[in-house]
């Protein structure tokens, strides 16, 4: 529960934002209506943009696998990024008038690799770890200005972890496990912009839900800049939370760093 306040909080904070700048003198008024993240307002009728980023993330919480006892971690980011073999993080959007289709895909292979003492029961232990989250969610611009824009979207979010160990040398060389899992939450909330100027302006999100897992939650704040009107640069930071757990599978985490990420619209 307080994980869900914390993210009701953010929602109230981008509301305000936007409400304020929408209410701002003629000369703020013209700044450029572009949302963040994804994209710019053009006269009514369908626009698209594609933003991929790059998510500089810890983990802190608690994971169960393979019927063991849960096991709390915590994770830096320059730990996960000297494991880290692939990752893919991207947001795409669709626009029609007030209307919107939004999609937030992210993708981690890691391999961490432990060298076990003594080398007879094995001499390296290494697990490859991967966990996918896409959400797919349909908004309505309750404000559509000069000064901002706030959608209120809904829609799910699929979540797929998959772990491997396997063992090399020693009595149990070749000796391997796999656990896996998927589930999916039904998910809600707001999605903001407020221009400061022609070419700067704030975004964000606030996210909340549940269903398969106890809570899920999604907050992200940001400033962004304007190169031309099709191409952006956004910095900011991110927290995302989920609590599910399956019989003797538990993930219960939370994931927050900072964020980069370039939106091309077209």
């Amino acid at each position: 529960m307080r994980r869900f306040n914390h993210g009701a909080r953010v929602a109230t904070l981008v509301a305000a934002l936007v409400l304020a700048c929408t209410s701002q003198t003629p000369a703020a008024d013209m700044a450029m209506d572009e949302e963040v993240v994804v994209f710019e307002e053009t006269a009514p009728g369908w626009s698209f943009a594609i933003a991929p980023y790059f998510w500089m993330a810890g983990m802190e919480g608690d994971i169960a696998e393979f019927g063991a006892p849960p096991v709390n971690v915590d994770i830096s980011f320059s730990d996960i990024l000297d494991s880290l073999d692939f990752s893919l993080m991207a947001v795409a959007e669709a626009r029609y008038d007030r209307f919107s289709v939004f999609s937030d895909f992210l993708f981690l292979k890691m391999s961490p690799e432990a060298v076990t003492p003594f080398g007879v029961i094995a001499n390296t232990v290494q697990l490859t770890s991967k966990t996918m989250e896409f959400t797919a969610m349909a908004g309505y611009a309750l404000i559509d200005t000069p000064g901002g824009r706030l959608d209120v979207v809904a829609g799910a979010r699929v979540w797929w972890v998959e772990n491997r160990i396997s063992v090399q040398g020693g009595v149990l060389n070749g000796l391997w496990r796999q656990d896996s899992n998927a589930w999916v939450d039904a998910m809600a909330g707001v999605r903001g912009r407020a221009n400061l100027t022609d070419t700067v302006y704030l975004t964000g999100w606030a996210l909340g839900g549940g269903g398969s897992s106890d809570s899920a939650w999604d907050v992200m704040g940001g400033i962004g800049y304007e190169f031309t009107d099709r191409f952006s640069a956004v910095l900011g930071y991110r927290a995302m939370g989920v609590d599910y757990q399956d019989g003797a599978f538990l993930f219960d985490v939370t994931m927050q760093g900072p964020i980069v990420g370039a939106v091309l619209r077209f």
